[in-house]
């Protein structure tokens, strides 16, 4: 499953109070050019060298043992002391046996090792590495086309888990493998847990690089798929960056090299958490579909009508809001579910995710996603209804 830059994601697990939890390197638990044989499919498998080690167990380079239509000859053995975890990655390998997206499950079976119950999984190999090792590396940059490509493969692996109300809540650049042609693969599913609503479980156990700040402090109590959303999010910035090394920050967004789209997509998943796409069903939908027009609307008078502005206006915008209550429009400060015209002016060059991009604007587009009607207008658009605006010398006197 993974190459020799290999790293486990639950090393550097921690418990909701914040307290590190990092697993000292541990012995090997099985020898160089050791044979272990598997009584649930009858075959064996040499051991070759260490790649890697985490909390929840040691993965090795390994190479198949006599002949097998099923298993291919180069693979990893990944091999625990413990037994939930080896139990969920082998339900979850037969869950996803079949899906081009996840690391492919060969074979589960226990031995013994050292005098004692071991727990083996005979695991796909991924030729480059997993993707935090790959990046470092700096072999290839992925386009924007293979980026919104190879994440909505990814997340089609989570709509199944988020179909069946279960949460992967360890979607890290150490998870994702580089395999064939470039093609990333989700593995590790040692800490899923299933939902038993959409309130989400209980984040005992997490990774703080790459947690939300408000799982991580507390603020949130459970992980929710949204959480979930907020991993792909990072996956998808460090894509476009070229480098796993760090977490991406919503500052960093405006200065992406991709569409403005996709900086939309990521400032979405990253930011709010109310905010965030729900599902991965919603992500998929936005790296598949282009983006509608932000296209004004026509708008007959603002009597009655709730106004938001955004944008930088010609005049100050108190006389803006003067100017709308003039009219008979209650003014808010950002759109919501009861604004029913917002007035765009020219945008802000630090615009949170592009062009079209500004928070607000943000905002307008996901209320319109949920079935909200807000009309958009120019600035021209909305003093041809208000009336003439004021001229400079008078906001200036004013």
């Amino acid at each position: 499953m993974l190459n020799l830059r290999m790293r486990l994601s639950i090393t550097s697990a921690t418990t909701r109070t914040g307290t590190a939890r990092v697993t000292p390197r541990e012995p090997a638990l099985l020898g160089h050019g050791a044979v272990v044989a598997s009584p649930e499919s009858g075959l064996s498998y040499r051991v070759g060298r260490m790649l890697g080690q985490g909390g929840y167990g040691q993965v090795y380079r390994a190479t198949r043992v006599g002949d097998s239509d099923q298993v291919p000859e180069e693979l990893c053995i990944k091999v625990s002391t413990r037994q939930d975890g080896w139990l969920r990655e082998a339900y979850f390998g037969q869950l996803l046996h079949d899906h081009p997206r996840a690391v492919r499950l060969y074979d589960a079976f226990p031995f013994f090792g050292g005098g004692r119950v071991l727990y083996g999984l005979a695991l796909e190999y991924a030729s480059y590495g997993d993707l935090s090792a790959f990046l470092s590396r700096g072999i290839r940059r992925f386009s924007e086309h293979a980026v919104r490509r190879e994440i909505a493969g990814v997340l089609h692996v989570l709509r199944k888990l988020h179909r069946g109300q279960l949460l992967h809540r360890d979607l890290t650049p150490l998870n994702v493998f580089v395999c064939d042609n470039y093609r990333l693969k989700l593995g590790d599913f040692g800490i899923v847990r299933q939902q038993s609503d959409h309130r989400g479980v209980t984040a005992r156990t997490l990774n703080p690089h790459m947690a939300p700040s408000d799982i991580f402090d507390g603020a949130a109590p459970k992980w929710q798929t949204r959480d979930d959303v907020y991993q792909v999010g990072q996956l998808i910035g460090m894509l476009v960056k070229g480098d796993a090394s760090a977490r991406v920050r919503t500052a960093e967004v405006r200065g992406f090299d991709c569409s403005d789209h996709l900086k939309e997509i990521v400032y979405r998943c990253i930011g709010e958490r109310r905010k965030r796409y729900e599902s991965a069903d919603e992500l998929i939908r936005a790296l598949e579909t282009p983006p509608p027009a932000m296209k004004a609307r026509t708008v007959k008078s603002l009597k009655g009508a709730h106004v938001a502005f955004t944008g930088i206006l010609d005049v100050p915008r108190k006389d803006a809001a003067a100017a709308a209550k003039k009219a008979g429009a209650t003014v808010h400060g950002g759109p919501s579910a009861k604004v029913t015209v917002v007035v765009r002016g020219r945008p802000n060059v630090l615009q949170a995710a592009g062009k079209d991009g500004g928070r607000k604007l943000l905002d307008l587009k996901r209320l319109r996603e949920k079935g909200v009607r807000i009309a958009l207008l120019s600035e021209a658009q909305f003093w041809r209804l208000v009336g003439r605006r004021p001229t400079a010398g008078a906001a200036k006197r004013r």
